[in-house]
Order: C-alpha cells, then sequence, then structure tokens
C-alpha cells in the first residue's frame, strides 16, 4: 500500500472550469515585464543614497523599505 505525504496539497479547479487556457492573451508577457521592473525598481542603491534613505526613513519614524516604497511610488522625497 502506497503512503500518501500529508504536505502534499492537490487543488483542483472549482466546479464548471473546464480546466482550459487562461482567457487572458499576453498575460505570462505582462507578469514577466512587471517582474523585470519590480526587482530594477528595488535593485540596490549606491551606498550613499541608501545611507540618506535610511536616515531620512529613521527621521520619520518608518523602515527604509516603507520610505523607499513610498518614493517609489510617489516620486517625491518626504
Amino acid at each position: 500500500m502506497a503512503q500518501v505525504d500529508a504536505g502534499a496539497v492537490v487543488m483542483t479547479p472549482g466546479l464548471g472550469h473546464n480546466r482550459g487556457p487562461p482567457l487572458d492573451p499576453g498575460a505570462d508577457w505582462r507578469g514577466f515585464c512587471w517582474r523585470k521592473a519590480h526587482a530594477q525598481a528595488w535593485k540596490t542603491p549606491p551606498r550613499e543614497v541608501a545611507l540618506a534613505r535610511l536616515a531620512q526613513a529613521q527621521a520619520l519614524g518608518m523602515t527604509y523599505r516603507q520610505y523607499t516604497a513610498v518614493l517609489l511610488d510617489r516620486g517625491v522625497h518626504l
């Protein structure tokens, strides 16, 4: 008798799903482009820039990641 792995979970589509291809053409390409842009935006900046951002974030009571996210979202230094 074969043993069943308790950690293995098999997801089956719900009722009405015909297991066809996704209806959104180009979703793979847009996902690829988004991942590349995200990686480039969060690329580690030069040391001086990172230290300046860290100092400003600490002065505002934020983390470096929160401050950088606001900077990337708005394009404005707080």
